[in-house]
């Protein structure tokens, strides 16, 4: 790990990493900083300097000197004042520290399909969501995700918080359209299961003790308010609801595959 180096001035360049990260530019792949990720608060900056993606750069506060702990090697480590911080980075940075982080290509989908039980999801586009799904997936041992192109991005940096890190490491690649990636999973011997609400689906429970969530699995998901596309229910082998009580007809999407991974889950031994 380098010295910290104390920052005072905005216009420094090795602030470039974490200029204006709420301005559109800086929201998705087209990062302020081309090929970057920013994390945000020490839980998930602690997971980055365990993932794959190489280190950049520290940004903490004066006072938070232990989220530097870990910083690989060749990592610069800066620190600055949080009124500097929010000049900069265009929010309050309360949680005190950031990081940076070259941002690598997806891996290959065979590599996502060598886990025995996925997610795939369409149409998810609030980060926040994208983010749950991340940390539920790693959670319930959902070991790779599959996304379509109306998707946010998974290494923005308010997915990756609200991960806390991990979808640093839960496998991920982008898909075509679902009903055309459906087939090519059930080719794969993955069985396909859309979870919707729809009164005349499978209650999870049921599916659970029928065997329809038993590995290889696909659980697949679609946003909130629109849900799945009727066109990608139809290709799924089976449809599984989560049943409620009262008048509450759904569930947030990372709660919804919750239930049920767990449920997948503990069909596996929780493996």
């Amino acid at each position: 790990m380098h010295a910290p180096v104390t920052l005072t001035d905005p216009a420094d360049p090795r602030f470039d990493d974490f200029r204006d990260l709420r301005s559109t530019g800086a929201r998705s792949e087209r990062t302020t900083v081309p090929h970057t990720v920013v994390v945000e608060g020490a839980l998930a900056v602690d997971r980055l300097f365990t993932s794959r993606y190489p280190v950049r750069s520290v940004l903490t506060t004066p006072n938070r000197s232990d989220a530097v702990a870990g910083v690989p090697v060749d990592a610069q480590v800066l620190v600055a004042d949080r009124e500097l911080l929010a000049e900069v980075c265009g929010f309050d940075v309360h949680r005190g520290v950031l990081a940076s982080a070259d941002r690598l290509p997806a891996p290959p989908l065979e590599q996502v399909l060598a886990a025995p039980r996925i997610a795939v999801v369409e149409g998810v586009g609030d980060h926040e969501n994208l983010g749950s799904l991340f940390r539920t997936a790693a959670a319930l041992g959902v070991g790779g995700i599959l996304l379509d192109d109306r998707c946010a991005d998974p290494l923005y940096r308010r997915s990756v918080r609200v991960s806390l890190g991990w979808s640093l490491h839960v496998p991920w690649c982008r898909v075509a359209p679902l009903p055309h990636t459906l087939e090519h999973l059930a080719s794969a011997g993955f069985t396909t299961v859309a979870l919707t609400p729809v009164a005349d689906a499978l209650d999870v429970d049921a599916a659970a003790t029928a065997g329809v969530l038993d590995d290889k699995v696909a659980l697949v998901l679609g946003a909130e308010g629109p849900g799945l596309g009727d066109d990608t229910i139809a290709a799924a082998a089976h449809r599984v609801r989560v049943p409620m009580a009262g008048d509450v007809d759904s569930l947030n999407v990372a709660t919804a595959f919750g239930v049920v991974a767990a449920f997948a889950a503990s069909r596996a031994g929780w493996a």
